[in-house]
């Protein structure tokens, strides 16, 4: 049975706040995209940002559609930032496009953060404990923290940091956390979701993003988009205590966000990770997936990653417990390795399969040691998963445990 994520956001009593519309409506409500309630305040404009949907062409092609144009959008000041080669997909475009499903809100109807306020680590002490989720990114000018309580109610956070735009994303039905590099555009809402995943969308081109493959699709605002794939910023899943341990110099977002929202510690519109209530651990899932596997726990949390060859998975609890796994994507050879200090996992390329291990706290390869986050190999963006998510895209992925 599908489940809108106004049913969550209704069953905590917090629908009316949550931007989400009221009982009797379907999410194509005529509403201002960013103007989410009534108590909320609308953000800033962004560059590209577009009317509502109710003044969109439902037969136009707009933004870009072929290989010159795509080029000119890379080099454009409003472009957001791309990788050099799209990432794998096992799954047509078009299908995929097909599959998503309205969430139940109107685009931006979850308001995305256009302007985040930071503070000092002292000061959150009223809005965290230290067993609390944040999402960690280190820059040249210094380690955030992204509190998931906050990003819960948003799923979108549009910084600037080291002079760069870069957007901290987080899906709470997926549980999946990604930051990417904005380029000359922020990202918002789009209201739709594929495989309970986040879709976003940019507003330059008005494209449509599934957050786990990051990646573009076709959409209702950009039918014919380039297949090309956001660039991806490393960003860490781990908890208040851990993050501030090893970076006692970390800002953190605060509550002040522009919005209304109840950012307290026993509010979560989704639940709990309690094994008796929430969504966070229950075996349904809200939205039917494109493909469905048993092997383990829907909400049994994996290790992903992937490159333009292939995507591979491993078993989160099991590198807990081994410390280190090998496994292959694409047909080559990588390394995965537990960072006990953040409770995270770092994903190598191995070409000529080193021998990766733990000593404590460290990493070592081939015997040599190092932090887990800097072995002398290749990384690839790694981030945590639901199971039930990462095999709905990738069907194919290799596992490990």
């Amino acid at each position: 049975m599908r489940l809108h994520r106004r049913a969550f956001l209704a069953t905590a009593g917090t629908a009316a706040l949550a931007g989400c519309p009221g009982p009797g409506t379907d999410g194509s409500a005529d509403q201002e995209p960013g103007n989410a309630s009534e108590s909320g305040e609308r953000p800033a404009s962004t560059p590209g940002e577009t009317a509502g949907d109710a003044d969109l062409d439902p037969g136009a092609t707009p933004g870009i559609g072929t290989r010159p144009q795509i080029e000119r959008l890379r080099e454009s000041r409003f472009a957001p930032a791309l990788t050099t080669e799209p990432r794998y997909l096992p799954v047509d475009r078009q299908r995929l496009a097909d599959s998503t499903a309205s969430g139940g809100v109107e685009r931006d109807g979850i308001p995305p953060i256009d302007r985040p306020f930071f503070v000092e680590p002292d000061r959150a002490t009223d809005l965290l404990d230290d067993g609390d989720v944040v999402f960690g990114l280190v820059r040249e000018r210094g380690p955030r923290a992204y509190p998931r309580r906050i990003l819960v109610y948003h799923e979108v956070c549009n910084d600037v940091t080291d002079g760069r735009v870069v957007s901290v994303t987080y899906c709470p039905l997926t549980g999946t956390a990604l930051a990417f590099e904005g380029g000359g555009t922020t990202f918002g809402v789009s209201g739709r979701l594929l495989n309970s995943n986040l879709v976003m969308y940019d507003r330059a081109s008005e494209t449509w993003w599934p957050q786990i493959l990051a990646t573009s699709i076709p959409g209702r605002w950009n039918r014919s988009p380039e297949t090309v794939s956001l660039q991806q910023v490393p960003l860490v899943w781990t908890t208040w205590k851990r993050w501030r341990t090893l970076h006692p110099d970390t800002d953190v977002l605060w509550r002040e966000t522009s919005y209304v929202r109840p950012y307290r510690r026993d509010r979560d519109p989704y639940g709990s990770y309690n094994p008796k209530s929430g969504y966070y651990t229950r075996d349904s899932v809200g939205f039917p997936p494109m493909f469905e596997s048993d092997r383990y726990h829907p909400k049994r949390v994996v290790v992903g990653a992937r490159t333009t060859d292939g995507a591979v998975a491993f078993l989160k609890d099991a590198l807990r417990e081994n410390g280190a796994l090998d496994g292959t994507v694409g047909g080559e050879p990588v390394g995965a390795v537990y960072d006990a200090r953040l409770d995270t996992v770092y994903v190598y390329h191995n070409p000529e399969t080193r021998r990766i291990g733990v000593d404590g706290d460290r990493a070592t390869l081939d015997g040599e040691v190092h932090d887990p986050d800097a072995l002398p190999l290749d990384r690839i963006v790694a981030f945590d998963a639901m199971w039930f998510a990462w095999y709905a895209f990738y069907p194919d992925t290799n596992v490990y445990e």
